[in-house]
């Protein structure tokens, strides 16, 4: 398995984004520099991330989405150490 985590991954299993390998390895996500904890999906090379917003479901009962747009950087929990940015 590569050390580089997908630039697009989903939790939904219904995604075509969805990899259990991948998110039972753990990933981190830094959202323009705040570690986050709630994404439901994002994409590093688009630049967003979609979260959760409150309890709201829709008719299928699924959790109602928001993408957020902004610096995204996606890591692997197991090499958290090296995924820090270098100081300029």
């Amino acid at each position: 398995m590569s050390d580089t985590p997908p630039d697009h991954l989903a939790i939904d299993p219904r995604s075509p984004f969805h990899d259990a390998d991948v998110l039972n390895r753990g990933i981190g996500v830094r959202f323009n520099g705040v570690e986050r904890d709630n994404v439901e999906e994002y994409s590093v090379s688009e630049g967003w991330i979609k979260v959760q917003v409150g309890k709201a479901r829709d008719r299928r009962g699924n959790p109602m989405t928001m993408k957020v747009k902004g610096e995204v950087v996606a890591y692997f929990l197991d090499t958290k150490s090296d995924a820090q940015p270098a100081a300029e």
